[in-house]
């Protein structure tokens, strides 16, 4: 440790050597320079003979692989000025370092890394998104030990990393040190894709975080490490591997990345796969839950619109009334938390439903 901490300290005279040139000929360090974004670099984590996150019916490097070249593919689709670059593209292990230097060797203007988060405990869930910083708290630090664990599966990993301890807490202390100069546009990016993932997408925020990830050390671009859910929540872990939420989740972080590159840009924001407003091709023998807004007498035109603060708003007919409800959830507890949520709109008689085979139970 005392060797590993020499290290770091050499490395923090120099950091901070740069930092002081940095602005002497900078206006501001935390500006990128004027062009477009023109590369981006998504990585899918883990990988190989590192599965990640392991939950009863799935693994995490499957997971983030598929929700990555979804995401990739929209970024093509949509925005074909831009050039999308995928860590890996397959089932193998590509070392933490080695990713930021595919960001690094292909001058990339923004680094997405994607993972699934998981615990001991099959209650939490949600989302959350991670830049290069110190933890604030002792979960944020847990996260950030599961994912620097790759490295165990890396041939030169102490030379790599200088003798990192994962487990270490002073470890971590010293590389949040080394702050990247362009943390405060990672911060505007993951704000963004916060912002996609829970008003969009619907899922539960956990917020943006700071903590020491290896994936993230030596990027030299705004780099984001994006946690898209709990394979320990089993709830969490049927929308992961489903299709739809595949499909969601990579749609959302599609537009995050085009209002991030439009904000930047100072452009027009094109126009993206809108799959709140589509009815999800769900398991018919499911139940599902969603939250009834209210009922009308005559059909809405443009219902997305009309409750244009709601996600996934659909219709059902009863009676003679279309009643309307809004999301799409696989477990009443789920559904009963975005239900309050839909109260605090004004909506206050909305309750929660549940349906099977597309009919209301």
């Amino acid at each position: 440790m005392f060797k590993l901490r020499l290290k770091f300290e050499k490395r923090l005279i120099l950091f901070f050597l740069a930092l002081i040139v940095s602005f002497i000929f900078c206006d501001n360090i935390d500006a990128q320079t004027a062009k477009k974004i023109t590369t981006v670099v998504i990585d899918p984590g883990h990988g190989g003979k590192d599965s990640g996150a392991i939950g009863k019916k799935s693994r995490e490097k499957d997971i983030t692989l598929k929700v990555a070249k979804m995401t990739g593919n929209y970024i093509k689709q949509y925005c074909p000025d831009v050039k999308v670059i995928y860590t890996r593209t397959s089932d193998v292990s590509v070392p933490l370092l080695r990713r930021a230097q595919i960001a690094n060797e292909n001058n990339a203007d923004l680094f997405i890394s994607i993972h699934c988060n998981s615990v001991n405990s099959s209650g939490p869930y949600g989302v959350e998104t991670f830049v290069m910083g110190e933890h604030k708290n002792a979960a944020n630090l847990e996260v950030a030990k599961l994912e620097n664990a790759s490295i165990i599966y890396e041939d030169n990993a102490a030379e790599d990393y200088d003798n990192f301890d994962v487990n270490s807490p002073e470890a971590y202390i010293m590389l949040s040190f080394f702050q990247s100069e362009y943390k405060s546009a990672s911060l505007v990016l993951a704000e963004h894709i916060q912002n996609q993932l829970v008003k969009r997408v619907g899922r539960k925020d956990r917020g943006v975080q700071q903590a020491g990830f290896l994936v993230l050390f030596k990027t030299a671009m705004p780099s984001v490490l994006v946690e898209i859910g709990f394979l320990s929540n089993p709830s969490e872990e049927n929308f992961l591997v489903s299709k739809d939420g595949q499909t969601y989740i990579a749609s959302a972080l599609f537009r995050a990345f085009r209002d991030y590159k439009a904000e930047y840009e100072k452009d027009n924001i094109v126009d993206g796969p809108v799959y709140e407003e589509q009815k999800p091709s769900v398991d018919p023998n499911r139940v599902v839950y969603k939250v009834q807004i209210e009922s009308r007498g005559r059909k809405l035109e443009n219902a997305s619109q009309h409750y244009k603060n709601l996600e996934k708003v659909d219709f059902y007919e009863h009676n003679g009334q279309y009643k309307y409800t809004a999301g799409l959830f696989y477990s009443k507890k789920e559904a009963d938390e975005y239900c309050k949520k839909v109260k605090s709109y004004g909506y206050s008689t909305a309750f929660v439903v549940s349906f099977k085979n597309g009919k209301r139970l």
